[in-house]
């Protein structure tokens, strides 16, 4: 089978093109035939800053295809599941840029008939971070569903992958979704996902327009650029409000006002899906599921994701993309 794989860090050139043998499914494994690979910004990162740990890494941890064989201890009924994977390549060998993937099966999700590989190859990362963002506070919800977030108000950074699932599983959920963006091209992306208002955040008076759309302030902040927001975050946070930051665009530290954000308790979150409890991960895995089979999920441009399209042979220029800041999401067409 064909599969890309890396055996050192570095750039887009240590990605190559290589014939490996199928794999077999382990106990409690299955194999899925890809057909879609989902590339995310942590895929490069841990390419270019990461330690390999395997003599040969595939890369990619999300991805969408068919499960053709199964291994011990597994219901032979699932061949022939249409699934998406999540965490395909993490602290494995086997990511999701390759022919064929055996992966424990909790992480091979089945998806309705109707779902197209491509939205399946999108969700992975960005969705179940996108759903411990929204439900990290210990003032709840500690799980998505119609009406969780009934009366609450989401303000959602950024249109990438993660703030696009945030901002439709907060629709899926009943709350208020708004987003800060940075031209009118993001904006209408984030208003084709589902956000009612978005606001741009270079504006000076950004945090007193999100006010005046969202008087008793903000519940819930999906934070990308923690540093950078802090300020503005600071300013529009309702009592017992919470950030949940996910990652270190516009700066690795934060300043923030301490006595005043401790007279609203307001709660800091730092999220890294990797790492997130196994019991919060499986219920995001469920949720999102749910979103998913409702509809509640879709991708293209009339949903404020653009698809950009690579085939195998061009992972580097995939992982490229994605390091460039690609706006939408970037799929590898393996089958």
């Amino acid at each position: 089978m064909r599969a890309i794989v890396y055996s050192e860090t570095g750039g887009q050139d240590v990605l190559r093109l290589v014939d490996r043998p199928t794999p077999e499914p382990g106990p409690g494994e299955v194999r899925v035939r890809m057909r879609v690979s989902g590339v995310n910004p942590t895929d490069w990162k841990a390419r270019r800053g990461g330690q390999v740990a395997f003599p040969e890494q595939v890369p990619n941890q999300d991805g969408s295809g068919t499960i053709d064989a199964v291994g011990e201890g597994v219901d032979p009924a699932r061949v022939g599941d249409r699934v998406w994977l999540w965490e395909a390549a993490w602290q494995r060998a086997d990511g999701t840029a390759q022919e064929y993937v055996a992966l424990p099966s909790r992480q091979a999700v089945r998806m309705p008939d109707d779902t197209s590989f491509d939205l399946g190859a999108s969700l992975g990362v960005p969705a179940l971070t996108a759903h411990r963002c929204l439900t990290a506070s210990e003032f709840g919800p500690s799980r998505l569903r119609p009406r969780a977030l009934a009366g609450r108000v989401v303000l959602v950074a950024g249109a990438g992958a993660v703030g696009h699932a945030a901002i439709q599983l907060t629709r899926w959920a009943g709350g208020r979704p708004l987003a800060t963006v940075s031209s009118e091209e993001k904006a209408a992306l984030a208003r084709a996902a589902g956000a009612e208002l978005t606001f741009d955040y270079r504006r000076e008076d950004a945090g007193e327009e999100i006010l005046r759309a969202a008087p008793t302030g903000v519940d819930i902040v999906v934070e990308v650029a923690p540093a950078a927001n802090a300020e503005l975050d600071a300013a529009v946070l309702a009592p017992n409000g919470a950030v949940a930051t996910y990652a270190t665009e516009g700066g690795p530290e934060v300043t923030l006002p301490i006595r005043d954000l401790m007279g609203r308790n307001v709660r800091y979150q730092f999220v890294l899906l990797y790492t997130v409890a196994r019991a919060a991960k499986e219920a995001a895995v469920e949720d999102v599921s749910a979103a998913l089979a409702e509809g509640a999920l879709p991708v293209g441009p009339e949903a404020g994701l653009p698809l950009h399209r690579f085939p195998l042979e061009r992972a580097a220029d995939a992982h490229a993309a994605v390091e460039k800041g690609a706006v939408g999401k970037v799929l590898i067409d393996v089958a």
